[in-house]
């Protein structure tokens, strides 16, 4: 923990970066970006880090291997928990708050070593705009309703799957037979079977 205080100690007051712009990335959101930056291959400890206007931010340290040693409770969520071969991977950009900067140090004896910078440039995604559709057309590619002979008001639909009048006059007289035979033949059956038990 020692030398992780004296690491921003010296990284504040010192910030030393290495000349030349580095690579740009330009990002959309939600992507994920792998930020690559070779260690030095004698570091017992490679330290990922952001250039703010007003200074540097921690992101995490990670062991030679490439394990996590320590990271930020804000940096857990946004990237991987291992690095390999060099790679930090940004796991879903967000162009307000991942915008910037980012490159590693090495730990050699005792010295920081920085490694390439990486410039990450968020893109806004245009959205198209819904195309105006004419009033007389159907808005999908489904067959109209709205094509009828008939004259219609505007927004209403001829109901589909429903029988006419004269079918459902059909269907109704039907059944009122059928239920007046069936009231009729309860009624004669009952007729004689009382008839049957008196005798």
């Amino acid at each position: 923990m020692k030398i992780q205080k004296w690491i921003l100690v010296t990284l504040v007051f010192c910030q030393k970066m290495p000349s030349g712009a580095g690579e740009e990335k330009t990002v959309k959101d939600g992507d994920w970006v792998d930020l690559a930056c070779a260690p030095n291959t004698g570091a017992t400890l490679v330290i990922w880090l952001r250039v703010l206007g007003t200074g540097m931010e921690f992101i995490a340290s990670f062991t030679k291997d490439g394990y996590l040693k320590s990271s930020t409770p804000s940096s857990e969520s946004t990237f991987s928990d291992s690095m390999r071969g060099g790679i930090l991977r940004l796991k879903s950009f967000d162009r307000t708050r991942d915008s910037g900067a980012y490159s590693c140090a090495s730990l050699v004896s005792n010295k920081l070593e920085f490694g390439q910078v990486t410039r990450l440039v968020g893109v806004e995604v245009a959205v198209e705009a819904p195309q105006p559709t004419a009033p007389n057309q159907c808005p999908t590619a489904a067959p109209c309703a709205c094509n009828n002979k008939e004259k219609m008001e505007p927004g209403e639909t001829r109901p589909r799957g429903l029988c006419s009048l004269g079918i459902l006059g059909a269907l109704a007289g039907g059944c009122g037979l059928l239920l007046l035979l069936l009231i009729v033949s309860t009624v004669y059956c009952n007729r004689e079977f009382t008839s049957y038990l008196k005798c």
